[in-house]
């Protein structure tokens, strides 16, 4: 589709990167640009392969009528304006997961997980659940792996579970699935956005091109989720943990309508939120006729994924946990309800203005928090004013290390920072690495 272009790729992270080194097969003219310095190496490749690389802060100079295409990456706002050029000039713009979808083989079946939370732990169980099956899948999107990266791969009739985020939905114009999971929708991300509708719409974008021989998978306990898929023509399937459901929780088993699946017991992650998320991959592992023996086998295994309530170590009786994941005040939420020992939190990143006043029902066994970062003059007010005890440090390493010397034995240390992390690192896959990292140096 795009053989023989001239491509502008906005942004320079892994889908920008692997995006260039596709389209450089498909004998396109291609300028990628990074406001931010690049890994030397990876320019130096790009460049070994004929790619104008570009650093610099005045993108809006480098674009002219003559590119055919912009390919942005995820994480650019969507109104910068090298952006909104594009539109004046009627350049189309695109990321890089449509990219990919515009080169997939033949009928391959398209599973896509969105969603505010859950989506990465859906999107891994799913895939290693039809993989234990003998399926032909693959795993990509915004769980890490582009999907660009996965094109020498697909053949005609793979399966392709892939993680989307409201970010690449935002640009897709013609992407489809065949079966579309929307774990949740709460106010997020406004920063992006500026407006709670603008996310929820780019959350419904899941859902296009859906007819009836579609698949959607939706949860039925969160209001937004079902406002969103009200109108939408595909085939519907309910989940949820708290309230009656297609697939939902009886006499602590999961039913997938009147068959039961799987004691929770049995189940090594805990937590309703994590039932859900079994729930969705479920779904998908039943529409496609999986038997009940080898969902059980890779339920009962699976350890959950990193940077989600992963268990990090215990250093003199005080327990650590990683959930850098958690970028917004559910998922922040979500991580309290799993404990009930005296917490130590860590709360810090790049302030979303989200309403801190909401975490107090869920604080009952905070000890302390430290907060660092962006928004930890805000969070300091808020703990004030709610006669929180709170220290205010300035990044992660001194928070951890504050953490620990205000521990007792037994306590649990928490990083689950309700912010995304763009203050202070790349995304919180960094952040969660970097909090491991500071960990180890405690013992």
């Amino acid at each position: 589709m795009y053989k023989n272009k001239k491509i502008f790729i906005l942004g320079m992270a892994r889908s920008g990167y692997e995006a260039a080194k596709f389209l450089s097969s498909k004998n396109c003219e291609i300028l990628i640009t990074d406001a931010k310095e690049k890994d030397t190496e990876k320019i130096n490749e790009l460049e070994s392969l004929g790619i104008k690389v570009i650093i610099t802060e005045n993108q809006l100079e480098l674009l002219d009528d003559s590119f055919d295409v912009i390919i942005k990456n995820p994480g650019v706002p969507i109104d910068v304006p090298v952006v909104l050029k594009a539109k004046e000039l009627n350049i189309p713009v695109i990321n890089e997961v449509e990219l990919a979808y515009y080169y997939l083989p033949e009928d391959v079946k398209i599973i896509g997980i969105t969603g505010s939370n859950g989506k990465t732990t859906t999107t891994t169980l799913t895939y290693e659940i039809l993989k234990k099956a003998g399926f032909p899948v693959h795993l990509g999107g915004n769980i890490g792996i582009p999907a660009c990266k996965l094109l020498d791969d697909i053949k005609e009739n793979d399966y392709l579970v892939i993680e989307i985020s409201s970010h690449q939905l935002y640009d897709f114009k013609d992407f489809k699935t065949d079966i579309s999971i929307l774990t949740n929708v709460v106010e997020t991300h406004l920063e992006h956005f500026y407006t709670f509708d603008n996310y929820k719409n780019s959350k419904k974008k899941i859902f296009n091109g859906h007819t009836k021989d579609d698949l959607a998978i939706i949860n039925n306990g969160n209001e937004c989720s079902l406002e969103s898929t009200k109108d939408i023509l595909s085939n519907k399937i309910t989940f949820s943990a708290l309230v009656n459901a297609d697939i939902c929780l009886k006499d602590k088993a999961i039913y997938y309508y009147d068959e039961k699946i799987i004691d929770v017991d049995d189940i090594k992650i805990k937590g309703n939120h994590n039932y859900e998320n079994i729930m969705c991959a479920i779904s998908v592992a039943k529409h496609y006729g999986v038997a009940n023996n080898v969902i059980i086998e890779v339920l009962k295994e699976f350890p959950g994924v990193e940077h989600r309530i992963e268990y990090v170590g215990e250093i003199n009786k005080r327990k650590f946990y990683n959930d850098s994941k958690s970028t917004n005040l559910l998922a922040t939420k979500i991580a309290l309800s799993s404990f009930t020992d005296p917490t130590i939190i860590l709360l810090g990143g790049l302030d979303r203005n989200q309403p801190l006043e909401e975490l107090i029902p869920y604080m009952k066994h905070i000890k302390k928090i430290i907060c660092y970062g962006q928004i930890k003059d805000r969070v300091k007010e808020f703990a004030n004013q709610n006669n929180l005890d709170c220290d205010v440090t300035e990044n992660l390493e001194e928070a951890t290390n504050k953490a620990y010397e205000s521990s007792s034995e037994e306590d649990i240390i928490l990083l689950s920072p309700a912010c995304a992390s763009w203050d202070q690192f790349k995304d919180y896959e960094e952040r969660g690495k970097k909090f491991k990292r500071i960990v180890q140096t405690l013992k």
